[in-house]
């Protein structure tokens, strides 16, 4: 069985971003410590433009073969004309209002989206999926995640974007990890207590 892992950055009051999901505050923090880690460590999360930019574009991806994002993550690079953002990925949208898919390595996934992730993670070999948002999204598909991996950044939103939308039952995880970072930054990793 894959193992669907939501990696996501928040702020400390666990916002992923402000009321209409922007999260560029949280870009300053990219230092060489940390960044460098994330690029070792997660080098599959990095947009396939940025990883080129960055000369890590030949390396293999050790986590993630497959992602998984909302509209709203997507529009992000639709709006930079950018139809396949993780052309290094098999790539999946979550989009009731989207339509045709502008790029033949997304997929479009308008319905049945439970159905769709438990089918991914049945699928025999290969690595993990990589849930990289967006709210809704995540909230819809919190009985299928089987990690948290997420990247506290030392700010305060107040209000915003929760990392989880739409109601939701208690679920428990246990902590894995903790890596903490000269920036401020927390990595946290939480596996899904069953």
């Amino acid at each position: 069985m894959r193992k669907l892992t939501y990696y996501i950055a928040c702020s400390i009051d666990g916002f992923i971003g402000d009321e209409h999901g922007d999260a560029t505050a949280m870009y300053r923090f990219a230092e060489e410590e940390y960044f460098g880690y994330m690029a070792a460590e997660f080098p599959e999360t990095l947009p396939t433009h940025f990883r080129r930019a960055i000369g890590i574009d030949h390396m293999e991806n050790k986590r993630f073969d497959t992602i998984i994002q909302g509209r709203g993550s997507y529009e992000i690079a639709l709006k930079e004309g950018i139809t396949s953002p993780y052309g290094h990925l098999r790539e999946y949208v979550a989009s009731r209002s989207l339509g045709a898919s502008p790029d033949p390595n997304v997929e479009i996934i308008a319905d049945d989206l439970v159905g769709r992730v438990r089918a991914l993670k049945a699928e025999d070999g290969g690595l993990g999926i990589y849930l990289c948002g967006g709210s809704q999204v995540a909230g819809a598909l919190l009985d299928e995640i089987d990690e948290l991996v997420i990247k506290t950044y030392p700010l305060v939103y107040g209000r915003g974007m929760p990392m989880f939308g739409g109601g939701l039952d208690l679920k428990e995880f246990t902590l894995d990890s903790v890596r903490t970072f000269g920036n401020g930054v927390l990595v946290r990793t939480y596996g899904r207590k069953r």
